[in-house]
């Protein structure tokens, strides 16, 4: 491992394949997450769901005990109009509603981070469109990263993805952010700008890529708990992430289950995990 400047941690092959062992897990958990999303279903319930799995794969949360106050879950649960960091507690999830699951472990010293939406049931076909619009705009961030390019081709395709789209507020003062011996690290990942800026795209370098976006305002608040974030017009919105790494080959999602390798090879993108 080594690190450049501002602070950012290069890993070795080694390094990331133990990076992908965490991903690997943060993804089982979210599909177990993503099963046992019901109406009736409380948040505390979801969380408990994903300590156990975490826990029981060899991993510690990421999440639990982080930051200050210390948050008190193993997930963020954030439903409708709450974007992220959502504390998860009582709150019972009714037809209609989306949830915004994001999940963080910890193996053997090395993060893995990502986050999905869900419906609980049928929603309007806008929300609908926003959560495949946020999922998709992810998915071409990904596919813009080449090594030897710089962060912000990632935020442009983000961006120009989302705005394709229609007219949806994406979050500014909230970011995806560089990973590994830590959950957050250096450099930040901006979800909009133009592209050519910023760090270069190396090997070794792992990124989170993470899309917030609404129906509406992209302007938001802290709610009571100090942790939960919500949009300021009450707009509903949707969150995804992977934790991706790039290869000689091309991007290794090292969240996805499979790597990224379906969703890169339907964008044309070469496939760059093992």
């Amino acid at each position: 491992m080594g690190w450049r400047d501002r602070g950012i941690e290069i890993k070795t092959p080694e390094q990331i394949a133990k990076m992908r062992v965490a991903g690997l897990l943060v993804g089982e958990t979210l599909e177990v997450l993503r099963a046992a999303v019901r109406v009736g279903i409380s948040t505390a319930e979801l969380d408990a769901i994903a300590e156990d799995n975490i826990r029981s794969g060899g991993g510690i949360p990421s999440f639990k005990g982080y930051g200050h106050p210390p948050f008190p879950g193993s997930i963020c649960a954030s439903v409708n109009d709450e974007v992220v960091h959502g504390v998860p507690g009582e709150r019972v999830l009714a037809a209609g509603d989306v949830i915004s699951i994001d999940c963080g472990a910890i193996v053997d010293g090395w993060h893995g981070d990502a986050a999905i939406t869900v419906a609980v049931g049928e929603v309007p076909a806008e929300v609908q469109t926003l959560m495949e619009v946020t999922e998709g705009s992810m998915w071409a961030g990904f596919a813009a990263a080449r090594l030897g390019g710089r962060v912000s081709d990632i935020s442009h395709a983000v961006e120009a993805h989302v705005r394709r789209h229609g007219d949806y507020g994406i979050l500014e003062d909230y970011t995806g952010h560089g990973i590994g011996t830590e959950m957050h690290q250096p450099p930040n990942v901006p979800n909009y700008g133009k592209p050519g800026k910023g760090p270069k795209l190396e090997l070794g370098l792992a990124l989170a890529v993470e899309p917030m976006v609404t129906l509406g305002s992209k302007h938001t608040l802290v709610a009571e708990d100090d942790w939960t974030i919500v949009t300021t017009d009450e707009s509903w919105a949707a969150h995804f992430e992977h934790t991706f790494t790039l290869t000689e080959r091309g991007p290794w999602v090292l969240t996805a289950i499979d790597g990224g390798e379906a969703k890169l090879a339907e964008l044309g993108v070469p496939f760059g995990g093992r």
